[in-house]
């Protein structure tokens, strides 16, 4: 049965035998001080200022035992999947597989690319290395979350007009109803978020919807009493 959500631009009906929440990229190269975001000159205090609510998301959905999906932006070590012209972007003295204060950047394995400590996935929990933006690049996600019966995908991480907002493009044009839960979403770039949610939920719902996490606590406790 579908839980009603309060959301923008209007209502979402959850169902909760077809949802499954996605984490995107909450990794210490891109949180922590030290990391390749602060290399490149951003203030991460934005983002590590999310972990909470990300943290209070995963409680949510570990309670009621529905599916969670982590991704990590990642590459081989021999960087045979990162295209030329992405690596050579970035600060001109450090690129992706370049050796930085917590391993190779962006290099699977490496201590930077770990999912930060207090977000680290369970037992069970799907985990994604995405070669690029969008998580069903080069993945084979779609087929995975569909072998699930995943029709909804809850999401929250980082940044919101990069990974997270091309993630949720993507999953829109795979045919699934896409949630942003607005406090668990962030960027280097306040004004980037907000265009990048105001992008999303314009025209109807173009990309999807956006919520506020009290929205979706207040719609699962309904569903705890009443369901």
């Amino acid at each position: 049965m579908a839980i009603t959500v309060e959301a923008r631009p209007y209502a979402f009906q959850l169902d909760p035998a077809k949802v499954c929440l996605v984490v995107i990229d909450m990794q210490r190269d891109f949180i922590e001080p030290g990391g390749f975001g602060a290399v490149l000159g951003n203030d991460v205090s934005r983002l590590t200022r999310i972990i909470p609510p990300v943290a209070a998301l995963l409680s949510l959905f570990r309670g009621r035992r529905l599916p969670i999906l982590h991704t990590r932006e990642a590459h081989r070590p021999d960087l045979s999947d990162c295209p030329p012209a992405k690596r050579l972007r970035g600060a001109p003295g450090l690129r992706i597989g370049d050796e930085g204060a917590m391993g190779r950047i962006l290099i699977a394995g490496e201590p930077g690319n770990a999912i930060v400590p207090e977000l680290a996935p369970q037992p069970g929990e799907m985990v994604v290395d995405k070669p690029g933006k969008g998580m069903f690049w080069a993945t084979g996600l779609h087929e995975t979350l569909q072998a699930k019966g995943i029709e909804q995908l809850v999401f929250a991480g980082v940044t919101t007009e990069v990974c997270v907002q091309t993630s949720m493009r993507e999953a829109n044009d795979r045919g699934y109803e896409c949630l942003l839960i607005e406090e668990a979403t962030e960027s280097y770039f306040p004004e980037f978020k907000a265009s990048a949610i105001e992008m999303i939920v314009a025209q109807g719902g173009i990309v999807g919807w956006a919520a506020k996490l009290a929205a979706l606590e207040t719609a699962f406790a309904r569903e705890f009493v009443h369901g």
